[in-house]
């Protein structure tokens, strides 16, 4: 869930926090339903579910549904790997899989991810979450999800799209997770936390009619979007999506005018030169979700690993999920501010 220093702070993945089921008897009704074309029972536990529904994309969120249920009780010993709701968090991943948070490296296998899994939930022991828009395209699976943690008495609450590669048994092979870890310290340390990129973006001039919602972005026009972002090409990026409303980091509603979402990309080009490559897609009845992932650079470092997933939603939603504390905080600041968030109240 966080990644912080030496990933001691470290993940967390997405679930639905609802109901009551055992994970082998979950595991085992998810695969027969997704063997006809669906997986009702977690369709009906979360806000939308579309794409391919294979088997294994049910098996997956199945897992993810059994963790998430299972509550943390006695937090877990750093590195304690039996710890229930770590075993149920293991559950999810093959034994060798990857698993890339934002702003850290790739972290390999078991022994890492459950250990650092263990200090997220001896962080936030009530950490919970529910599917929010969820598209899986077989073996690919872009995971909407809220999040809600207690940080030194804070309620802090922020939304977050856990995207995964699946194995045929449907245990994650690959994990990208992309949610802004600057909610993390706006709040909780404010004598700590930089100024947030995008303070003081807001909408301005004349607001556009609603109109009619774009298109679906194709698969046909991965290539073109990717240029448009690594060639901080704003009017290439904001003719596709039209009058659609955009939704990202740092904004506390939609920017609905030209000017306001023009202003949005803008600053995040100004602070942030990206180089990106295409990712994962997943293309649902009426949402798509794509993936940029490479490094970027700015004031506060070079190369560092970074990532964007778009969402087209199909109200006219456009919306972005990125980490922005690598382009307000160089590693040492993030350090002192994990170490910071770590310290009892």
């Amino acid at each position: 869930m966080f990644a912080g220093r030496r990933g001691v702070v470290g993940v967390a993945a997405a679930a639905v926090v609802v109901g009551a089921a055992t994970s082998a008897a979950a595991l085992s009704g998810g695969a027969k339903t997704a063997a006809g074309g669906d997986c009702p029972e977690v369709r009906a536990k979360v806000e939308r579910l579309e794409g391919r529904i294979t088997p294994n994309a049910c098996a997956f969120m199945w897992r993810q549904i059994a963790f998430g249920e299972l509550p943390t009780a006695t937090p877990p010993a750093v590195g304690d790997l039996g710890h229930p709701r770590v075993k149920a968090y293991l559950d999810i991943f093959d034994e060798e899989a990857t698993l890339w948070e934002a702003g850290g490296t790739p972290q390999r296998g078991h022994t890492v991810i459950g250990t650092s899994i263990t200090g997220s939930l001896r962080l936030v022991p009530d950490l919970r979450y529910w599917g929010t828009d969820v598209v899986a395209d077989g073996g690919v699976m872009m995971f909407g999800q809220w999040n809600e943690v207690t940080l030194k008495g804070h309620k802090v609450a922020y939304p977050q799209i856990a995207r995964n590669v699946l194995g045929d048994d449907g245990k994650t092979l690959q994990a990208r997770r992309y949610y802004d870890r600057h909610v993390l310290f706006r709040d909780t340390v404010p004598e700590l936390a930089p100024e947030g990129l995008f303070d003081g973006i807001a909408d301005s001039g004349p607001t556009p009619s609603r109109g009619r919602a774009p298109e679906r972005l194709r698969a046909a026009e991965i290539r073109d979007r990717l240029a448009a972002w690594n060639g901080e090409d704003v009017d290439a990026l904001l003719t596709r999506v039209g009058s659609a409303r955009l939704s990202g980091p740092g904004l506390d509603a939609p920017l609905t005018t030209e000017a306001g979402k023009r202003a949005y990309l803008q600053r995040f080009f100004g602070t942030a030169d990206v180089r990106f490559k295409a990712g994962q897609a997943a293309f649902g009845e009426t949402t798509t979700y794509v993936e940029w992932h490479g490094t970027v650079s700015g004031p506060k470092g070079k190369d560092i690993p970074f990532g964007i997933v778009e969402r087209f939603g199909p109200g006219g939603e456009w919306e972005l999920y990125f980490d922005t504390l690598p382009l307000v905080a160089d590693r040492a600041e993030i350090d002192a501010l994990f170490q910071k968030l770590a310290q009892p109240v």
